[in-house]
């Protein structure tokens, strides 16, 4: 059996349907292997944060897959080269990006408590452990409602994690990058996780064109799931909003041998606040910016409009169209057991 069918056989086996979309023509120097898809071992399940609130984790398994883009893909930046060949461990991913009705429970929550007074219960609750308040409506006019939560800093989303960890008894984190390209494109390996023709993203995803709003006069978020997922079952993993991956980002992949596997690449968060990477495009992108390969990094210009000295570790400025999807590893990699956030208000 070939390593297509035997992905859709696991894919139907998990009651996902399956697509299957030839691989694009490759640049002459590209490495070319088709993905692998491991049986999974694990199944999708539902975290409860309280009576109201609750997300889906959907069972990712593991496997093998070129990670980059080919040369000649349309709308290609260098830093999504050269291609190389991964495998990634299975894990969960969260259904839909993380919403404003989850991160509230977090900051909004934990803002009410006296930072100088911890409890037993609550010994992490201090002034470096949770957000201030931002200087401005962290929506940006955005609705909240369902929506993705927005404009938070990686080291934000790396401590709402680190809380959703300590609530639920599960290990959450952000997703390295590798994963987060995996679980776009779920075997497949076009443009996108749905093939290489643009014209059928209005059905997978909120960006440029699909996305205005009378009352803001340009463009805004959507409610989290309301388009079609890909083949693992994921909602928006293409446009709403950016989200953050756990790595530091480098300009290409240099640093990862054509011709053989890498297992599981990282590159770990230090203390510097800049640059991370962010992945699958947003709102306000044209198309070619939503495709799986797609890679941002971030900068110090996301905090210009910044007033305060020294500037926020909790909040970027006027960029809101990044946000967070969580993963929960099956078993965590070594180099990323007990993983936390090193900046602080003295970072760089």
């Amino acid at each position: 059996m070939t390593r297509v069918f035997q992905f859709m056989a696991i894919g139907l086996a998990l009651g996902l349907t399956i697509v299957y979309f030839p691989a694009t023509p490759q640049a002459a120097n590209a490495v070319v292997a088709p993905p692998t898809i491991e049986k999974p071992t694990h199944q999708n399940f539902t975290q409860k944060l309280n009576d109201e609130v609750s997300f889906e984790m959907i069972a990712i398994p593991g496997g093998t897959f070129i990670m980059g883009s080919p040369e000649k893909e349309p709308g290609r930046s260098a830093d999504e080269g050269p291609q190389h060949e991964v495998k990634v461990r299975p894990f969960w991913m969260g259904k839909r990006e993380v919403t404003w009705d989850e991160f509230d429970l977090w900051w909004k929550e934990e803002e009410n408590k006296n930072p100088n007074k911890p409890d037993a219960k609550n010994a992490e609750s201090d002034a470096t452990s949770r957000p201030t308040p931002p200087y401005v409506d962290e929506t940006y006019g955005h609705e909240r409602e369902k929506h993705p939560a927005l404009c938070m800093t990686h080291h934000a989303a790396m401590k709402y994690c680190q809380w959703l960890t300590k609530k639920t008894g599960k290990l959450y984190r952000l997703p390295t990058e590798a994963e987060w390209e995996f679980a776009c494109r779920a075997g497949t390996t076009t443009a996108y996780s749905f093939g290489d023709d643009p014209a059928k993203i209005d059905e997978y995803a909120w960006y440029k064109k699909n996305s205005p709003d009378v009352t803001r006069k340009k463009g805004t978020t959507h409610e989290c799931g309301t388009k079609k997922p890909n083949a693992f079952g994921l909602h928006d993993m293409h446009g709403n909003v950016m989200e953050w991956c756990l790595d530091h980002y480098q300009k290409d992949y240099s640093a990862f041998a054509k011709d053989k596997l890498t297992l599981w690449p990282v590159l770990v968060p230090t203390d510097k606040r800049f640059s991370h990477v962010a992945r699958g495009g947003n709102w306000a992108d044209d198309a070619d910016r939503l495709r799986s390969a797609a890679r941002r990094a971030s900068e110090e210009s996301w905090m210009k409009d910044d007033p305060n000295v020294p500037k926020s570790i909790w909040w970027l400025t006027k960029f809101d169209i990044i946000g967070l999807r969580v993963v929960c590893p099956v078993e965590e990699q070594d180099n990323l057991k007990g993983i936390k956030s090193k900046v602080t208000v003295e970072s760089d």
